[in-house]
């Protein structure tokens, strides 16, 4: 499955106001595991960018002036993300950005629900962690994820840090390296040559307790209600 984390960055609050994306982040996610493949774009968006915005994420005016406009990145944008699943937080917000600025550039444009599906990861965080703080910063301290280099947000740093905040959500990354070869094996002219295994006594078996076979059913209910009750297992 294609899963893209996507993220923008606005002049402001309402779109309904003429407030434009002048940033776009994505990081794509194939099969539960982040791939290095990105989109990035700054957009100038023929309007100031409120003071409030800017103390947000630190983008002027002066340094947009010469980025491209929505119209000229809008169709390698729309390529990256077609047929994707979108994983955004407070997904309502960006969406309702997305949607407007495709508007604005003709009906031919459609909107995001014709091109893609969404996921809001902010819903499901409240869906998991009931009356608690589920802030991107707050789901990295709960998850243990470094957002130490978010002293400003920023689209592409923010998408990057809910991609694995999201796999933490749904039970962590997977990462076969199956086929591929290790960053220090790349290169090497060294064969492989197999050691004999040697038979070893046989191991004791120790049953997990009361405490650990909660922690697991807990996991089992995390994963459950993070797939929408799709797992198999547990039929």
């Amino acid at each position: 499955m294609r899963q893209v984390v996507l993220d923008t960055e606005t002049t402001g609050l309402e779109p309904s106001e003429g407030h434009r994306i002048i940033e776009i982040g994505c990081v794509e996610v194939i099969d539960r595991r982040i791939t290095g493949s990105h989109y990035h774009q700054y957009i100038q968006p023929d309007r100031e960018v409120d003071q409030g915005a800017f103390e947000v994420h630190g983008i002027s005016n002066d340094f947009l002036s010469d980025k491209p406009r929505m119209a000229e990145v809008a169709e390698p944008f729309l390529e990256y993300i077609r047929g994707a699943e979108l994983v955004i937080h407070n997904a309502a917000f960006d969406v309702g950005f997305i949607n407007h600025e495709f508007s604005m550039l003709g009906p031919v444009w459609g909107s995001i629900a014709e091109h893609c599906t969404v996921l809001d990861s902010l819903d499901m965080a409240r869906r998991m962690h009931p009356g608690q703080r589920n802030s991107l910063d707050a789901l990295c301290k709960r998850y243990g994820i470094d957002n130490s280099q978010r002293d400003l947000h920023g689209a592409l740093l923010d998408a990057q840090i809910l991609a694995e905040v999201y796999l933490m959500m749904t039970g962590g990354q997977v990462s076969l390296m199956l086929g591929e070869e290790s960053e220090s094996e790349a290169g090497s002219s060294q064969s492989f040559e197999p050691q004999k295994i040697q038979r070893l006594a046989a191991l004791p078996v120790i049953l997990a307790d009361d405490e650990e076979q909660t922690a697991h059913q807990h996991m089992l209910e995390t994963i459950n209600q993070a797939s929408g009750g799709k797992v198999l297992w547990r039929d």
